[in-house]
């Protein structure tokens, strides 16, 4: 009793500030228990010469200064940014087509937008599996149609080559995540009034004219989460690299999170490997503010 008194005894703006932090208050325990916390303890373990067994010794900056010298280190980096380039713009594109084409008020629309989100609640682990079986020299099923059709002399080892590895990853990825970019730029486009296009094709605007004019301004937000959603996933990529080649062949997949993973669960460098995911954490910090920046409301 004597405690809501003490409630009711404050004024209305502090009662309204109460209610506010004490709403607010299980997503900051949320955020500090499973972010802030763990993010402190892996910048004190990069600190340490950090074995899986053993002693642990205070080093300082030392996990920080070896990452220039590592040659795989660089090289899992220059991978990582170049499959993000290499896969960020036919996701994109390709969820935009399909939010287009789903859109329209057709029948059936409905059918085809499971369709196309289908493989997207497929774990990433069971979706990497299915295309190595898919892709196997014996028993795949693309080795038997090509073979059948007489478009290779003997099957081929996808997987067993860089360029063709990095290709059919790129194919499994975009297969299994094209449908939630969909899904998010469809909510883009149906929040655009159709008043505005009317208004655009009295005026004798054509259908670019309304892509650069109307829809791609207005989706400026939507654009920009779709593209940072893709861009970190990428940069996180691991089970696909992990499953498909085991970052071969002659370790030419093996993106950044799969190096930090051998380094601190093969090689048992825990502090070297938080290290590296410190410096990761900074470069997707960069990257995301980048991609805000330039996609941020001009007004």
């Amino acid at each position: 009793m004597i405690r809501q008194a003490a409630v009711w005894n404050l004024s209305w703006e502090q009662r309204r500030k109460l209610t506010g932090f004490l709403f607010v208050l299980p997503t900051v325990a949320f955020v500090t228990i499973f972010f802030i916390v763990p993010l402190g303890l892996t910048f004190f373990i990069s600190l340490h010469d950090w074995p899986l067994f053993g002693d642990r010794a205070y080093i300082g900056f030392s996990n920080y200064s070896e990452l220039a010298a590592d040659r795989q280190y660089v090289k899992s980096l220059n991978f990582t940014f170049r499959y993000t380039l290499l896969i960020t713009p036919p996701i994109f594109i390709l969820g935009f087509i399909l939010a287009s084409l789903v859109r329209r008020k057709i029948r059936f629309v409905g059918i085809f937008r499971t369709i196309f989100f289908m493989p997207v609640v497929i774990g990433l682990g069971v979706s990497s599996l299915l295309w190595v079986w898919l892709l196997d020299d014996r028993v795949g099923i693309f080795n038997k149609i090509l073979l059948d059709l007489n478009l290779v002399p003997k099957a081929q080892l996808f997987l067993g080559r860089p360029n063709t590895a990095m290709n059919v990853i790129i194919l499994s990825v975009v297969w299994k995540t094209v449908g939630f970019t969909m899904i998010l730029l469809l909510a883009g486009l149906q929040a655009i009034s159709d008043e505005l296009y009317e208004s655009a094709e009295v005026d004798g605007a054509g259908y670019f004219k309304k892509l650069f004019y109307i829809t791609l301004p207005l989706m400026r937000r939507t654009i920009a989460l779709a593209l940072v959603i893709s861009v970190i996933g990428s940069v996180l990529a691991f089970d696909q690299f992990y499953i498909m080649t085991r970052g071969g062949p002659r370790n030419s997949t093996i993106s950044i999170v799969y190096w930090i993973f051998n380094n601190s669960f093969t090689y048992f460098k825990m502090g070297y490997g938080a290290a590296m995911s410190i410096v990761l954490l900074g470069i997707l910090v960069a990257l995301t503010g980048a991609q805000l920046y330039i996609l941020r409301e001009k007004d």
